[in-house]
Parts: C-alpha cells; structure tokens; sequence
C-alpha cells in the first residue's frame, strides 16, 4: 500500500502539470444546477447535456419554477440525454424535495444527497468535490479505466474503485485529480487506445512498467 501510494502522489503531481485547470466539464452556475445536469450525464456525454441545460435553465430558472413543471415538459426538453423520462421525473421531484426538506440549498452531505431522487454516490461526490471542497473521488468510467491501468485501482465496481483511491489520493487533492482523469482519458488514455507514446504517466503507469 505505501509503494502503491507514493506511486499515486507523483500521477497526481504529473497530472497536475500536465492538465493545469482542473475543471468540472459540466456547465453550471447554481449549486442545483451542476446536480442536475449530472443526472442527466448518466449514460451520456457531458458535451449533449452542455448542449441541453441551457434550455432547461433557462425555461425554469429558479428551484420553485423547477419544482412547477410538468414532467413532460422537462422530458421534452431533456430528451436527447436518454432516460428522459426517468430524469425528468427525478428532477422535478428532487427540486420538490430541496425546498421542502433543505430551505433550496443542495445539501453537503453524502448521506443527505443520498436521500434525494435519481442521486447516487457520483453524483454526490461531484456535489461534495466541487460545490463544498470536500473530499470526494468520482469514479466514473474514466476514473475506473485510468485507475485499473495505472494500477491504482482493481476492479470495475465503482464504490470499491472509489474506496481504494479514496486511500492512496490525498483528501485535497481528490475532486481535482478526478476531474483530470477524465481530461487525461479523452485526450490521450482513451477506452479505445491508450496513447502511451504521448502519455505524461508512462514512466509511472503499471500499463508501462
């Protein structure tokens, strides 16, 4: 474990050269907002919800006026996300709930985003990463292929993933580091090919060594 994570801290400090703005790739301006457009990420591309929230936003741009619409006009909004009607359904009913449980404040604990509709734990953990600073380690499927080739990580289950770099990354540098992997696996460690040639990592990659 200790080898293991002094190998960790110099993938961190390499990808922290290498992808100097660690930024959410989600675009957000209210706390609701950034929870909102991850539900509608799952099994999608962050570059169509970019494409989607704009309109949703705009059209409800309050928590209340979220809260007052009608499911099927979100759907019809959020369509090409996929799932439209399960999100939207989760949505309306999760900014339902943020009013009447949480005063309109996106709550900053794990246990109390569990509580809310169609939040899981990544979702939760950007929330708590980006929103409040807190230590949080996002395994998305970038996370959990980047993490398995490093050798960071073994396995595909994500609260396991989660738990193993959980240990090894340090807690401040957690929401960042995960919102690196992710630029490190669209531009160069894709699921397709990893481009080891033009790879930061290769010196300290178990891929490579």
């Amino acid at each position: 474990m200790q080898e293991n994570a002094k190998n960790a801290l110099k993938i961190v400090e390499l990808l922290e050269e290498e992808y100097p703005a660690a930024l959410c790739s989600l675009d957000y301006g209210k706390d609701y907002e950034l929870l909102f457009a991850t539900r509608l990420a799952a099994q999608c591309t962050d570059e169509r919800v970019n494409q989607v929230t704009p309109t949703l936003f705009s059209r409800y741009p309050t928590l209340q006026a979220l809260a007052e619409a009608k499911i099927e006009d979100v759907e019809e909004i959020i369509r090409s996300c996929g799932f439209f009607h399960t999100k939207a359904r989760d949505i309306v009913n999760a900014s339902i709930m943020l009013l009447r449980d949480y005063g309109g404040v996106v709550p900053d604990s794990m246990e109390e985003l569990l509580k809310l509709p169609g939040v899981g734990r990544k979702t939760a953990n950007i929330i708590l990463g980006d929103v409040y600073r807190k230590p949080a380690v996002v395994t998305d499927t970038h996370c959990i292929r980047l993490a398995n080739r490093m050798g960071l990580a073994v396995g595909k289950d994500p609260y396991k993933v989660e738990m193993q770099l959980a240990e090894i990354i340090p807690p401040e540098k957690q929401s960042d580091f995960c919102h690196r992997l992710v630029l490190h696996g669209r531009a160069v460690c894709s699921a397709r090919k990893a481009a080891c040639e033009r790879c930061c990592l290769s010196e300290v990659c178990a891929r490579k060594l």
